[in-house]
């Protein structure tokens, strides 16, 4: 009987050991993934709390805010439109700022939906909308 109990035991914790050893390498994959889009578009810049004084505030052209978070449906609809507008309008520069890695900047920013688009000039806010909108409407915000 002893020895049923020490196998159950033992079988136990092999199961948690694989799905924790899974969790971890899905994890990995997943991070792997991320990187792999941030490479292939150059023209969007990420942004942290640390850098956004020097991309941002004191960019000397215009930059187009992205406020979004990787878990967001919509902020997964409006990256291609974001993306396209970095690519076709270099006198723009573009930044996509994760709220849930930089909340402070969200919360400074009165980020309360996302995905938030903010035109900032010469270290002010200028424009926003809120929601997926399209490349229209994006570069109109841009004038």
């Amino acid at each position: 009987m002893k020895n049923k109990v020490v196998i159950v035991i033992l079988c136990v914790i092999f199961v948690g050991s694989l799905f924790a050893i899974n969790r971890v390498l899905k994890k990995q994959e997943q991070n792997i993934d991320n990187k792999n889009i941030k490479e292939e578009n150059m023209s969007v810049l990420e942004v942290m709390s640390d850098s956004f004084e020097e991309e941002v505030l004191n960019s000397e052209k215009p930059v187009l805010v992205d406020f979004y978070a990787d878990w967001c449906g919509p902020c997964k609809m409006l990256a291609p439109i974001v993306d396209a507008v970095a690519e076709e309008n270099s006198d723009v520069k573009v930044c996509r700022i994760n709220i849930d890695e930089n909340e402070e900047l969200a919360v400074k920013y009165g980020i309360m939906s996302i995905p938030t688009l903010v035109v900032i000039k010469n270290g002010e806010e200028v424009r926003r909308t809120v929601g997926v909108v399209g490349k229209e409407e994006i570069l109109e915000m841009l004038k």
